[in-house]
Protein backbone atom coordinates (compact mmCIF):
# COMPACT_ATOMS: atom_id res chain seq x y z
CA UNK A 1 0.00 0.00 0.00
CA UNK A 2 1.28 3.58 -0.96
CA UNK A 3 1.72 5.99 1.37
CA UNK A 4 -0.85 8.73 2.07
CA UNK A 5 0.17 12.09 0.14
CA UNK A 6 -1.14 15.00 2.32
CA UNK A 7 -2.65 17.94 0.12
CA UNK A 8 -0.15 20.62 1.82
CA UNK A 9 -0.23 24.16 0.14
CA UNK A 10 3.12 23.38 -1.36
CA UNK A 11 1.93 19.76 -2.87
CA UNK A 12 -0.50 22.29 -4.76
CA UNK A 13 1.44 24.31 -5.56
CA UNK A 14 4.04 21.67 -7.03
CA UNK A 15 0.99 19.98 -8.74
CA UNK A 16 -0.89 23.16 -10.62
CA UNK A 17 2.05 25.50 -10.83
CA UNK A 18 2.09 25.34 -14.13
CA UNK A 19 -1.50 25.53 -14.64
CA UNK A 20 -2.26 28.57 -12.85
CA UNK A 21 0.58 30.38 -14.23
CA UNK A 22 -0.54 30.17 -17.98
CA UNK A 23 -3.78 31.66 -17.84
CA UNK A 24 -4.46 30.68 -21.01
CA UNK A 25 -4.60 27.11 -20.00
CA UNK A 26 -8.68 27.05 -19.97
CA UNK A 27 -9.39 23.92 -21.59
CA UNK A 28 -9.52 20.62 -19.94
CA UNK A 29 -6.89 19.46 -21.90
CA UNK A 30 -4.55 22.54 -20.98
CA UNK A 31 -5.08 22.06 -17.50
CA UNK A 32 -4.22 18.00 -17.54
CA UNK A 33 -1.18 18.76 -19.54
CA UNK A 34 -0.40 21.68 -17.17
CA UNK A 35 -0.42 19.39 -14.00
CA UNK A 36 2.63 17.95 -12.34
CA UNK A 37 2.36 13.79 -13.56
CA UNK A 38 3.78 12.67 -10.52
CA UNK A 39 2.32 14.33 -8.02
CA UNK A 40 -1.19 13.95 -9.41
CA UNK A 41 -1.02 9.75 -9.90
CA UNK A 42 0.38 9.90 -6.49
CA UNK A 43 -2.52 12.24 -5.22
CA UNK A 44 -4.90 9.62 -7.53
CA UNK A 45 -3.89 6.97 -5.44
CA UNK A 46 -4.14 8.03 -1.93
CA UNK A 47 -7.81 9.21 -3.31
CA UNK A 48 -8.69 5.70 -3.74
CA UNK A 49 -7.31 4.49 -0.48
CA UNK A 50 -10.10 5.67 1.13
CA UNK A 51 -12.38 3.90 -1.01
CA UNK A 52 -10.60 0.66 -2.15
CA UNK A 53 -8.63 -2.15 -0.71
CA UNK A 54 -6.31 -0.41 2.38
CA UNK A 55 -6.34 0.10 5.87
CA UNK A 56 -7.97 3.90 5.15
CA UNK A 57 -11.20 2.16 3.30
CA UNK A 58 -13.80 2.68 6.50
CA UNK A 59 -15.96 5.28 7.56
CA UNK A 60 -13.74 6.39 10.68
CA UNK A 61 -10.52 6.74 8.79
CA UNK A 62 -12.50 8.96 6.05
CA UNK A 63 -13.97 11.32 8.94
CA UNK A 64 -10.50 11.71 11.01
CA UNK A 65 -8.58 12.79 7.84
CA UNK A 66 -11.94 14.51 5.88
CA UNK A 67 -9.33 17.37 5.19
CA UNK A 68 -6.80 15.22 3.29
CA UNK A 69 -9.79 13.83 1.79
CA UNK A 70 -11.55 16.81 0.76
CA UNK A 71 -8.65 18.61 -0.76
CA UNK A 72 -6.78 15.36 -2.66
CA UNK A 73 -10.80 15.23 -4.31
CA UNK A 74 -10.70 18.93 -5.27
CA UNK A 75 -7.27 18.95 -6.25
CA UNK A 76 -8.27 16.36 -8.66
CA UNK A 77 -11.87 17.20 -9.90
CA UNK A 78 -12.14 20.78 -10.07
CA UNK A 79 -10.90 21.32 -13.14
CA UNK A 80 -13.51 18.59 -14.25
CA UNK A 81 -15.86 20.24 -12.50
CA UNK A 82 -15.30 23.51 -14.89
CA UNK A 83 -15.64 21.19 -17.91
CA UNK A 84 -18.80 20.46 -17.30
CA UNK A 85 -20.20 22.02 -14.81
CA UNK A 86 -19.22 26.25 -14.91
CA UNK A 87 -18.03 28.48 -12.38
CA UNK A 88 -20.97 27.31 -10.10
CA UNK A 89 -20.46 23.51 -8.81
CA UNK A 90 -24.01 23.11 -7.27
CA UNK A 91 -27.64 22.17 -8.34
CA UNK A 92 -30.69 24.04 -8.90
CA UNK A 93 -34.69 22.87 -9.84
CA UNK A 94 -35.35 24.15 -13.21
CA UNK A 95 -38.36 26.21 -15.17
CA UNK A 96 -39.37 25.16 -19.12
CA UNK A 97 -37.49 27.28 -21.12
CA UNK A 98 -34.78 28.13 -18.25
CA UNK A 99 -30.84 27.29 -18.94
CA UNK A 100 -28.75 25.46 -15.96
CA UNK A 101 -26.69 28.33 -15.30
CA UNK A 102 -30.29 30.50 -15.16
CA UNK A 103 -31.68 28.45 -12.53
CA UNK A 104 -28.86 28.30 -10.37
CA UNK A 105 -28.50 32.12 -10.43
CA UNK A 106 -32.14 32.15 -9.18
CA UNK A 107 -31.62 29.65 -6.89
CA UNK A 108 -28.51 32.21 -5.39
CA UNK A 109 -30.52 34.73 -5.25
CA UNK A 110 -33.12 33.10 -3.23
CA UNK A 111 -30.42 31.44 -0.78
CA UNK A 112 -28.84 35.56 -0.11
CA UNK A 113 -32.82 37.14 -0.05
CA UNK A 114 -33.05 34.13 2.60
CA UNK A 115 -29.90 35.44 4.16
CA UNK A 116 -31.00 39.08 4.19
CA UNK A 117 -28.10 40.35 2.92
CA UNK A 118 -28.04 44.09 1.55
CA UNK A 119 -25.61 46.59 -0.19
CA UNK A 120 -22.06 47.05 1.79
CA UNK A 121 -22.81 43.85 4.17
CA UNK A 122 -19.66 41.65 5.06
CA UNK A 123 -20.77 38.45 4.08
CA UNK A 124 -18.87 34.77 4.85
CA UNK A 125 -19.47 32.15 1.87
CA UNK A 126 -18.73 29.26 3.75
CA UNK A 127 -16.90 26.38 1.03
CA UNK A 128 -16.51 29.25 -1.41
CA UNK A 129 -15.41 26.91 -4.22
CA UNK A 130 -13.71 28.53 -7.01
CA UNK A 131 -15.59 31.49 -6.27
CA UNK A 132 -19.02 31.66 -8.81
CA UNK A 133 -21.44 32.03 -6.02
CA UNK A 134 -19.60 34.21 -4.12
CA UNK A 135 -19.61 36.40 -7.42
CA UNK A 136 -22.92 36.04 -7.74
CA UNK A 137 -23.87 37.34 -4.61
CA UNK A 138 -21.25 40.76 -5.21
CA UNK A 139 -23.46 41.50 -8.28
CA UNK A 140 -26.49 41.07 -6.95
CA UNK A 141 -26.83 42.29 -3.48
CA UNK A 142 -23.53 44.94 -3.54
CA UNK A 143 -22.67 43.08 -0.84
CA UNK A 144 -18.72 42.37 0.13
CA UNK A 145 -18.51 38.61 -0.14
CA UNK A 146 -15.24 36.59 1.79
CA UNK A 147 -14.87 33.47 0.07
CA UNK A 148 -13.27 30.46 2.53
CA UNK A 149 -12.47 27.66 1.41
CA UNK A 150 -9.44 25.04 2.57
CA UNK A 151 -8.49 24.15 -1.11
CA UNK A 152 -5.34 25.87 -2.16
CA UNK A 153 -5.76 25.59 -5.89
CA UNK A 154 -9.50 26.60 -5.73
CA UNK A 155 -8.69 29.96 -3.89
CA UNK A 156 -6.27 30.26 -6.51
CA UNK A 157 -9.10 29.79 -8.92
CA UNK A 158 -11.37 32.24 -7.38
CA UNK A 159 -8.48 35.06 -7.77
CA UNK A 160 -7.87 34.56 -11.13
CA UNK A 161 -11.86 34.98 -11.57
CA UNK A 162 -11.87 37.76 -9.21
CA UNK A 163 -9.46 39.50 -11.38
CA UNK A 164 -11.47 38.54 -14.85
CA UNK A 165 -14.88 40.26 -13.61
CA UNK A 166 -13.18 43.00 -11.72
CA UNK A 167 -14.19 42.16 -8.25
CA UNK A 168 -11.14 42.41 -6.40
CA UNK A 169 -12.88 45.59 -4.30
CA UNK A 170 -15.75 43.69 -3.92
CA UNK A 171 -14.76 40.10 -2.82
CA UNK A 172 -11.86 38.06 -0.50
CA UNK A 173 -10.79 34.59 -0.60
CA UNK A 174 -9.23 32.93 2.54
CA UNK A 175 -7.35 29.67 2.82
CA UNK A 176 -8.77 27.71 6.22
CA UNK A 177 -10.80 25.11 8.00
CA UNK A 178 -14.48 25.30 7.89
CA UNK A 179 -14.24 23.29 11.45
CA UNK A 180 -11.94 26.35 13.05
CA UNK A 181 -12.39 29.44 10.91
CA UNK A 182 -9.67 32.13 11.45
CA UNK A 183 -11.51 34.78 11.89
CA UNK A 184 -12.87 36.91 14.74
CA UNK A 185 -16.41 36.46 16.45
CA UNK A 186 -19.15 38.59 14.79
CA UNK A 187 -17.01 39.31 11.88
CA UNK A 188 -19.91 38.87 9.44
CA UNK A 189 -23.38 40.18 9.00
CA UNK A 190 -24.51 37.39 7.23
CA UNK A 191 -23.21 33.58 6.34
CA UNK A 192 -24.47 31.18 3.84
CA UNK A 193 -23.01 27.93 2.88
CA UNK A 194 -23.84 26.19 -1.06
CA UNK A 195 -23.91 22.64 -0.59
CA UNK A 196 -20.31 22.58 1.00
CA UNK A 197 -20.65 21.58 5.04
CA UNK A 198 -21.62 17.94 3.62
CA UNK A 199 -17.67 17.96 3.85
CA UNK A 200 -17.92 18.71 7.69
CA UNK A 201 -17.40 15.43 9.77
CA UNK A 202 -19.58 16.96 12.17
CA UNK A 203 -22.23 18.70 11.09
CA UNK A 204 -22.84 20.97 14.59
CA UNK A 205 -19.59 21.86 14.97
CA UNK A 206 -19.22 23.74 11.35
CA UNK A 207 -22.17 25.72 12.14
CA UNK A 208 -20.89 26.71 15.14
CA UNK A 209 -18.14 28.22 13.61
CA UNK A 210 -20.66 29.49 11.63
CA UNK A 211 -22.72 31.11 14.50
CA UNK A 212 -19.62 32.19 16.13
CA UNK A 213 -18.38 34.13 13.56
CA UNK A 214 -21.63 35.86 13.01
CA UNK A 215 -23.14 39.30 14.48
CA UNK A 216 -25.71 38.82 16.53
CA UNK A 217 -29.04 39.63 14.39
CA UNK A 218 -27.68 38.54 11.53
CA UNK A 219 -28.77 35.33 9.55
CA UNK A 220 -27.28 31.98 8.18
CA UNK A 221 -28.40 30.60 5.06
CA UNK A 222 -27.24 27.15 3.49
CA UNK A 223 -28.28 24.51 1.10
CA UNK A 224 -27.21 21.32 2.53
CA UNK A 225 -26.62 17.69 0.62
CA UNK A 226 -28.65 15.28 3.18
CA UNK A 227 -30.00 11.45 3.47
CA UNK A 228 -33.83 12.15 3.58
CA UNK A 229 -36.26 10.86 5.84
CA UNK A 230 -37.12 7.61 3.19
CA UNK A 231 -32.75 6.63 3.54
CA UNK A 232 -33.24 2.86 5.22
CA UNK A 233 -29.84 1.84 6.32
CA UNK A 234 -30.70 -1.71 6.36
CA UNK A 235 -31.64 -1.11 2.50
CA UNK A 236 -28.55 -2.89 0.74
CA UNK A 237 -29.47 -0.26 -2.15
CA UNK A 238 -30.09 2.64 -0.79
CA UNK A 239 -26.02 2.49 1.58
CA UNK A 240 -24.77 1.15 -2.01
CA UNK A 241 -26.29 4.84 -3.41
CA UNK A 242 -25.12 6.62 -0.34
CA UNK A 243 -21.84 5.50 -0.93
CA UNK A 244 -21.34 6.08 -4.50
CA UNK A 245 -22.72 9.40 -3.39
CA UNK A 246 -19.67 10.15 -0.70
CA UNK A 247 -17.09 8.40 -3.41
CA UNK A 248 -17.96 10.16 -5.99
CA UNK A 249 -17.92 13.57 -4.83
CA UNK A 250 -15.43 13.45 -1.03
CA UNK A 251 -17.48 13.23 1.43
CA UNK A 252 -16.58 11.61 4.62
CA UNK A 253 -20.02 10.47 5.50
CA UNK A 254 -23.83 11.83 4.40
CA UNK A 255 -25.81 12.89 7.13
CA UNK A 256 -29.96 13.33 7.63
CA UNK A 257 -31.92 16.04 7.21
CA UNK A 258 -32.91 15.81 10.64
CA UNK A 259 -29.41 15.49 11.71
CA UNK A 260 -28.58 18.83 9.95
CA UNK A 261 -31.78 20.68 11.49
CA UNK A 262 -31.03 19.73 14.96
CA UNK A 263 -27.23 20.54 14.55
CA UNK A 264 -27.89 23.85 13.15
CA UNK A 265 -30.20 24.34 16.66
CA UNK A 266 -27.60 23.07 18.55
CA UNK A 267 -25.44 25.49 17.21
CA UNK A 268 -27.64 28.01 18.69
CA UNK A 269 -29.53 29.07 15.40
CA UNK A 270 -33.19 29.95 15.95
CA UNK A 271 -34.38 28.61 12.73
CA UNK A 272 -36.73 30.53 10.64
CA UNK A 273 -37.34 27.38 7.71
CA UNK A 274 -36.06 24.29 6.90
CA UNK A 275 -37.38 23.00 3.48
CA UNK A 276 -36.38 20.48 1.08
CA UNK A 277 -36.39 21.62 -2.26
CA UNK A 278 -35.64 18.99 -4.34
CA UNK A 279 -39.27 18.66 -3.58
CA UNK A 280 -40.56 21.79 -4.68
CA UNK A 281 -42.67 21.33 -7.53
CA UNK A 282 -44.46 25.00 -7.62
CA UNK A 283 -44.13 26.83 -10.51
CA UNK A 284 -40.88 27.88 -11.85
CA UNK A 285 -39.21 24.43 -10.90
CA UNK A 286 -40.95 21.61 -13.05
CA UNK A 287 -37.59 19.98 -13.56
CA UNK A 288 -36.06 18.28 -11.49
CA UNK A 289 -32.10 19.34 -10.15
CA UNK A 290 -30.63 16.08 -11.57
CA UNK A 291 -31.99 16.57 -14.91
CA UNK A 292 -28.54 17.60 -16.21
CA UNK A 293 -26.84 14.89 -14.80
CA UNK A 294 -29.94 12.32 -16.76
CA UNK A 295 -29.52 14.71 -20.00
CA UNK A 296 -30.25 11.09 -22.15
CA UNK A 297 -28.14 10.09 -25.16
CA UNK A 298 -26.87 13.38 -26.76
CA UNK A 299 -27.30 16.90 -25.76
CA UNK A 300 -26.55 19.59 -28.46
CA UNK A 301 -27.48 22.53 -26.36
CA UNK A 302 -23.93 23.23 -24.79
CA UNK A 303 -20.38 21.94 -24.87
CA UNK A 304 -20.99 21.42 -21.03
CA UNK A 305 -24.30 19.92 -21.45
CA UNK A 306 -22.96 17.53 -24.13
CA UNK A 307 -20.00 16.66 -21.72
CA UNK A 308 -23.19 15.03 -19.18
CA UNK A 309 -24.94 13.68 -22.18
CA UNK A 310 -24.32 9.21 -22.23
CA UNK A 311 -22.87 9.81 -25.84
CA UNK A 312 -20.98 12.85 -24.34
CA UNK A 313 -19.39 11.03 -21.22
CA UNK A 314 -18.00 8.37 -23.85
CA UNK A 315 -16.44 10.52 -25.76
CA UNK A 316 -14.89 12.40 -22.76
CA UNK A 317 -13.77 9.10 -21.51
CA UNK A 318 -12.54 7.68 -24.75
CA UNK A 319 -10.61 11.28 -25.23
CA UNK A 320 -9.03 10.92 -21.51
CA UNK A 321 -7.76 7.55 -22.30
CA UNK A 322 -6.01 8.54 -24.89
CA UNK A 323 -4.42 11.86 -23.31
CA UNK A 324 -3.20 9.53 -20.77
CA UNK A 325 -1.85 7.26 -22.92
CA UNK A 326 0.33 9.09 -25.08
CA UNK A 327 0.94 10.78 -21.63
CA UNK A 328 -0.19 14.08 -22.50
CA UNK A 329 -2.75 13.74 -19.03
CA UNK A 330 -0.75 12.34 -15.94
CA UNK A 331 -1.94 8.72 -15.11
CA UNK A 332 -4.76 8.12 -12.65
CA UNK A 333 -6.62 10.55 -14.36
CA UNK A 334 -9.09 7.74 -16.09
CA UNK A 335 -9.50 6.70 -12.21
CA UNK A 336 -10.81 10.52 -11.44
CA UNK A 337 -13.35 10.46 -14.37
CA UNK A 338 -14.49 7.31 -13.54
CA UNK A 339 -14.76 8.48 -9.66
CA UNK A 340 -16.83 11.02 -11.70
CA UNK A 341 -19.31 8.45 -13.19
CA UNK A 342 -19.71 7.56 -9.90
CA UNK A 343 -21.02 10.49 -8.21
CA UNK A 344 -23.09 11.56 -11.11
CA UNK A 345 -25.03 7.38 -11.39
CA UNK A 346 -24.77 7.81 -7.18
CA UNK A 347 -26.52 11.35 -7.38
CA UNK A 348 -29.21 10.41 -10.00
CA UNK A 349 -29.89 7.05 -8.39
CA UNK A 350 -30.56 8.53 -4.88
CA UNK A 351 -32.40 11.38 -5.95
CA UNK A 352 -34.81 9.07 -8.53
CA UNK A 353 -35.75 6.90 -5.14
CA UNK A 354 -35.57 10.11 -3.06
CA UNK A 355 -33.40 9.10 -0.55
CA UNK A 356 -31.09 12.12 -1.36
CA UNK A 357 -31.25 15.60 -1.37
CA UNK A 358 -28.26 18.21 -2.61
CA UNK A 359 -30.38 21.33 -1.50
CA UNK A 360 -32.13 20.89 2.06
CA UNK A 361 -32.63 24.81 2.56
CA UNK A 362 -31.49 25.65 6.60
CA UNK A 363 -32.65 29.39 7.14
CA UNK A 364 -31.56 30.61 10.68
CA UNK A 365 -31.36 33.82 13.01
CA UNK A 366 -28.48 34.73 15.26
CA UNK A 367 -30.39 35.68 18.83
CA UNK A 368 -29.47 39.48 19.50
CA UNK A 369 -28.53 38.25 22.61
Amino acid sequence: MSNILEPTPELSQALHEKVVEDQAATSLVSRLKGKNKDLQTQSVNTYQQFWKDSAHNNEASRTSMYKTLTNTYYNLATDFYEYGWGECFHFARRSIGETLRESIRRHEHHLFDAARIKPGMKVLDVGCGVGGPARECVRYTGAHVTGLNNNDYQIQRAGIYADKYRQREYSAFQKGDFMHMPFEDGSFDAVYAIEATCHAPVLKDVYSQMFRVLKPGGYFAIYEWCLTDKFDEGNEEHRKLALAIEHGDGIAKLFSTRVALQAAKDAGFEIESAQDLAHDTTVGNEIPWYADLDVGLISFSGIQSFARSQIGRVFTSNAVKLLEKVGIAPSGTVQVQDVLITAADGLVGGAKMEIFTPMYLIVGRKPLN
